[in-house]
């Protein structure tokens, strides 16, 4: 549910102390959706825990900026806590190891990260090292995701799980990952799939490990439930099930087929979702047992949920469960249908990529200006002649300075607003008193805004007055780059300063990009009352920097990004936590994003050539006159420079 949110200073909380941490808290959230992993510091700034099993270390992101920009990184910059990422792979898998041995359940849990999540280099490797104790191995949905799979998931304990729909090539790479000694498990989606890969294993005499995925009749609940259902895009039918056991017992393949799969949707908000398709599941998994096919791996799918917005509810964005709860009930569910049904407990495998990936990597951006609704200074005084309009309009906003009625003067403004604009149409009012008349309803808005803070009930056109007002802050960044989910599934991302959080905020504001598209900008925020168009920041001051974070990007967001208005990918530091350095971190790696020669030749520019274009131009110029020499050059080296630079702006002050 969207809110509109109250001028900043206007609630009890602030109006009775002073600003404090704890009220910092209370606006921003950070406690309930940093999952322990961030924190607001005595300091007024953002503090990091990157790992759960050390709280000592403790990260002032303010030192993290203040090294990048020492390191003469240019902003705006992805920062990955690699240590965040290897803290989540090992609490999921510790869970599962912890609630397995506290069930009595008989076997274990062999988990896999789904690449898709985030497909880059240095997330997959810090994930398949810091799951290699637990045998925790790799996910691949196309060609290109088991490439990079058969090459990574080198731990022959770990399981490699090939989902996605399939040809003959993927068939065989996969079949070259069993003569690799993997666990690599190709996935049905389709009965045609199965002929295919018996027909290639056959050629090709090797053994496949086989798992048919269900189409399952639970569905989820979220952005993603259309992945279960009758109408689930992948899966076989129960009749589907049977049939292919049956066909590959007839091929002399029965013992081949190891595995059930199932899926119902990403980012499961309800744990009810995950009670039923458990349920649904284990009973498949027994009757398929009972049948003769004595599978030995259960294969849940993804789901397990992020709290976003910090509501711990059923909300798109957030989840009404812990992951302690997920694991238990996916424990307990599976033994609970085992144990009635007298068959042996399978190994448990999940593709939990959100939980692993989202909380590790955030993206910085400076806030580098601000766009006011009411910003023009205009001289309103009475001229000779003027329009009765404008008077009206003047009249009006010098009454504010009794006793008034809020309702009857915004209606008031407002129609003076509308009629004078209807008036300039036809050229009875001139530019100069249209512009009088608009700097005066603003100074009138301004005034009325105030006046809310006594109110006990707000009307619904007055509610609008908060988010009229509101600033719009310049963030140096593409939100279609960056975290593109905000755009196209309105998804919420926790968004707030990274220092300041000691002073109380004073500005209602929107975020705006640089990109030249009305879309880009970010106007759904977490905050104390819920989902907000508008979130309070600081001040911005003339002599300094404002940095603001985006987080839980680390899922989908880096690899999803387009180059709308040709930004590329940001530059990325990837940071790693060190008790024996003074500020508990050190930068491990800086990557270059793209710079505009990288973007250009993707769209199939050639920077050569335009710098070559460019330079016959100048050349012509020079050899008229028009431009000397020595500046003709210094244009040139300008050019080629801009073309080798980063795609974003340099904003310092």
């Amino acid at each position: 549910m969207r809110v509109f949110l109250r001028q900043p200073g206007a609630n009890n909380m602030t109006d009775k102390h002073d600003w404090t941490i704890d009220d910092a808290e209370r606006l921003y959230g950070v406690k309930r959706w940093g999952g322990g992993y961030f924190e607001i510091g005595e300091n007024g700034n953002l503090h990091i825990t990157p790992d759960h099993s050390n709280p000592a270390m403790r990260i002032d992101f303010k030192a993290v900026i203040d090294e990048i920009k020492e390191e003469g990184i240019q902003f705006p910059v992805v920062i990955r806590f690699h240590d965040i990422l290897r803290s989540q792979v090992a609490e999921l898998n510790q869970t599962f190891r912890n609630t397995i041995a506290e069930a009595g359940y008989d076997s274990p849990y062999m988990g896999v990260y789904p690449v898709k999540v985030n497909q880059m280099r240095e997330v997959v490797e810090e994930i398949v090292e810091a799951g290699a104790p637990f045998n925790y191995g790799l996910e691949a949905g196309s060609k290109a995701e088991l490439l990079t799979v058969l090459a990574y998931n080198t731990n022959e304990g770990a399981l490699t799980i090939l989902n996605g729909y399939k040809d003959e090539e993927v068939m065989q790479l996969a079949l070259l990952g069993r003569k690799m000694g993997r666990k690599v498990i190709v996935v049905v989606e389709k009965y045609s799939e199965l002929l295919l890969l018996v027909k290639n294993a056959k050629q090709l005499g090797i053994e496949p490990m086989i798992g048919l995925r269900s189409k399952m009749t639970v569905k989820g609940r979220g952005k993603w439930e259309s992945s279960g259902g009758d109408r689930a895009k992948f899966g076989l039918t129960i009749a589907e099930i049977i049939n292919a056991a049956r066909y590959l017992k007839e091929q002399g393949m029965g013992h081949c087929l190891k595995l059930l799969h199932f899926h119902i949707g990403s980012q499961l908000t309800d744990i009810r979702s995950v009670k039923d398709a458990i349920g649904e599941g284990a009973r498949i998994y027994a009757e398929m047992h009972h049948m003769g096919f004595p599978l030995e791996y259960v294969d849940v799918g993804g789901g397990l949920g992020i709290d976003y917005d910090g509501s711990k509810s059923t909300n798109e964005s957030s989840r009404n469960y812990s992951m302690a709860e997920y694991v238990a009930d996916v424990v307990y569910g599976m033994k609970e249908v085992c144990d009635l049904e007298n068959v042996p407990h399978p190994t448990l495998v999940s593709e939990s990529g959100r939980a692993i990936t989202a909380h590790h990597s955030c993206v910085v951006t400076q806030i580098f200006g601000e766009i006011k609704a009411n910003s023009s200074e205009f001289a309103t005084e009475a001229a000779e002649e003027e329009h009765i309009l404008v008077s009206n309009m003047r009249s009006l906003a010098d009454s504010l300075q009794g006793e008034y009625d809020l309702q009857e003067t915004f209606n008031d403004a407002a129609q003076y607003k509308e009629q004078t604009l209807a008036a300039f149409k036809l050229s009875v009012v001139t530019l100069e008193e249209l512009a009088k008349v608009e700097t005066l309803y603003w100074e009138i808005m301004t005034e009325l805004q105030k006046g809310l803070r006594n109110l006990e009930f707000i009307p619904e056109e007055l509610q609008e007055l908060d988010y009229s007002l509101s600033s719009q802050y310049l963030c140096n960044f593409s939100v279609f780059q960056s975290c593109a989910d905000t755009w196209a599934i309105d998804q919420v991302l926790p968004v707030i300063p990274l220092t300041r959080m000691n002073e109380e905020p004073t500005v209602n504001c929107s975020l705006v990009d640089i990109t030249c598209d009305s879309d880009g900008k970010i106007d759904q925020f977490v905050c104390e009352h819920g989902i907000t168009d508008v979130i309070p920041m600081h001040k911005l001051k003339k002599d300094e920097e404002y940095y603001m974070g985006l987080f839980l990007t680390g899922a989908y967001q880096d690899v999803m990004g387009d180059m709308h208005n040709l930004f590329g990918r940001l530059n990325e530091v990837h940071i790693y936590g060190h008790d024996d350095d003074p500020q508990d971190f050190y930068i491990e790696e800086f990557v270059p994003g793209s710079s505009v020669e990288n973007v250009l030749s993707i769209m199939q520019y050639h920077p050569s050539a335009l710098a070559q274009s460019v330079k016959k131009s100048i050349d012509k110029h020079i050899a008229a006159g028009d431009i000397k020499p020595r500046e003709g050059v210094k244009w040139i080296d300008f050019y080629e420079k801009c073309l080798q630079g980063y795609t974003y702006l340099k904003t310092s002050l």
